[in-house]
C-alpha cells in the first residue's frame, strides 16, 4: 500500500475524520508495524497536533508569540525531501 494512501488515513484519524474508503483501523496499523518512515510521520502529526491545539487554546497576548514561536520551531526543523 502507498504511504501517501496511508498518511492521508492517519491525518484524518488525528483530526477526528472518517477513514477513506476501503481503510481500516487494522489496515493502518498493520503498515505502521512495518513502516518506519509512516511511524515517523505519525509521531510528527502528532506533535503538531498537540502544540497547534496547545498555543491555539490561550485567547490572550501570549497565543500569538506561542503561535510565532512554534512556526519558528517548524521552519527551523523542516527536512528537505
Amino acid at each position: 500500500m502507498l504511504c501517501s494512501r496511508i498518511r492521508t488515513a492517519l491525518s484524518a484519524r488525528l483530526d477526528g475524520e472518517a477513514l477513506p474508503p476501503g481503510l481500516t483501523v487494522h489496515h493502518l496499523d498493520d503498515h505502521l508495524a512495518g513502516c518506519r518512515d509512516c511511524r515517523r510521520w505519525e509521531a510528527r502529526a502528532r506533535a503538531l497536533t498537540t502544540a497547534l491545539g496547545d498555543a491555539t487554546a490561550h485567547e490572550d497576548e501570549a497565543a500569538p508569540a506561542a503561535v510565532e514561536a512554534l512556526l519558528a520551531g517548524l521552519r527551523t526543523g523542516r527536512r528537505a525531501g
